[in-house]
């Protein structure tokens, strides 16, 4: 059967229905082998679902990829969250989401089970040799994000100027309003460089009505500020878990490798994760498939906040993926007009450069400081990079050799 697009004019193409089954057979399968990070994950979406299974265009896959690359948020779960919607409605993206996410959520569970049982993680060659890793991840993330959104002086200066600050600042709201800056900033300097684009004047296919967009869009709104007020006033790990982790969710952009200091700051500060468990954390999340953001399930199980493991840890990957579902299903039916907004386009600008300042914040303080303490150290993180970046190998390779490494000096 098909659906016809809401609130979108007649000229709207037809939307085939699918099933919640389907939805996360397809994506329960892309889950347990898509590796690689974000890029490769939307170069797994684009082969299985424009070339193969053909349920969307090239076209409508590439205004989907803009759609999250614009929000906060992990931008290649919520690229799988929008098909799901596209092809069977709210179940649709509940369906791809714990599909994509679920395999690699309970791999990182039993490794924080086996942290914990482990007990003092400081002595811990493997773990060592995973920290090394993780700073060559962090600086080849850096590296590729600024060849993309800081190509010219203006960002590449809002990029280093971010960094700059937030080391210099180091307090949790610290990135959040930096990157509110840096919006305000593209939106009045970089605006001249936005330009309509004239191809998203086209009929935006949607499934879902304004109104239910709206309901999502004022849900994540009261969320966002209702949970820190509950927090303050009734107190308790629930809340404190669910707080944390949705702010983190809902204030990231560029992905997820970005949401490392906002995590860093919400559970090792308060001395729920200890430094050493979250790096070998960090690192061991680079060695499974699907999103970084399952990082959150990790931090979950190993935090010491006096509930069950696997409890805390789907709390907390609940809690970091809902905005952006939110986000997802409240922006949809709205997008084809705010994606014609220049000035929009210009904050995005902006905001990106200073994400990209963030993250190079986070490669210095906690990755770099906490890891490398001689040259042998930082010999082993230039040959890890440079077999990431030059090599080609997969991460969850190097990962491994890491580990080993690690153990073996």
């Amino acid at each position: 059967m098909a659906l016809p697009a809401e609130g979108l004019g007649p000229g709207a193409p037809e939307q085939p229905r699918g099933t919640f089954l389907e939805v996360l057979l397809v994506f329960g399968r892309l889950g347990l082998t898509s590796f690689g990070g974000p890029v490769a994950h939307l170069g797994y979406f684009r082969e299985e679902f424009v070339r193969r299974r053909r349920w969307l265009d090239e076209g409508s896959y590439a205004e989907l990829v803009a759609l999250c690359q614009f929000l906060p948020g992990p931008a290649s779960s919520q690229v799988g969250m929008a098909l799901g919607i596209q092809r069977a409605g709210l179940p649709g993206a509940l369906a791809a989401w714990l599909g994509f996410t679920l395999p690699s959520a309970a791999l990182l569970a039993l490794f924080a089970l086996g942290v914990r049982a482990a007990g003092d993680l400081g002595g811990a060659g493997w773990l060592h040799g995973l920290k090394l890793v993780a700073v060559a991840v962090v600086a080849q993330a850096v590296l590729g994000m600024a060849r993309s959104l800081t190509p010219d002086r203006p960002r590449a200066l809002l990029a280093l100027g971010t960094a700059a600050v937030t080391l210099l600042a180091p307090w949790t709201l610290t990135p959040v309003l930096l990157m509110g800056a840096a919006g305000l900033i593209g939106w009045r300097f970089l605006n001249r460089g936005a330009r309509e684009d004239p191809t998203t004047g086209m009929a935006w296919p949607s499934t879902l009505p304004r109104r239910v967009g709206t309901a999502c869009l004022g849900l994540f709104g009261a969320l966002l500020l209702g949970l820190p007020l509950l927090r303050e006033v009734v107190g308790g790990p629930v809340l404190g878990m669910l707080d944390s982790f949705y702010r983190a969710g809902a204030l990231v952009f560029g992905g997820g490798h970005v949401v490392l200091p906002l995590l860093e700051a919400e559970v090792v500060s308060p001395g729920w994760v200890t430094p050493d468990a979250f790096l070998a954390g960090y690192g061991a999340a680079q060695a499974v498939p699907g999103p970084l953001f399952t990082f959150s399930a990790y931090l979950g199980a190993v935090a010491n906040v006096g509930l069950s493991p696997l409890v805390a840890a789907g709390l907390a990957l609940g809690a970091i993926f809902l905005p952006a579902f939110l986000l997802v299903a409240g922006a949809l039916p709205f997008w084809g007009r705010w994606r014609t907004c220049p000035g929009a386009q210009a904050a995005l600008q902006g905001v990106n450069a200073a994400v990209v300042g963030v993250l190079l914040s986070a490669l210095y303080t906690p990755v770099f400081t906490a890891a490398v303490g001689s040259p042998l150290d930082f010999a082993v993180v230039l040959v890890a990079f440079a077999a990431l970046e030059h090599g080609r190998l997969p991460p969850w390779l190097v990962v491994g050799l890491g580990a080993l490494v690690g153990w073996r000096l």
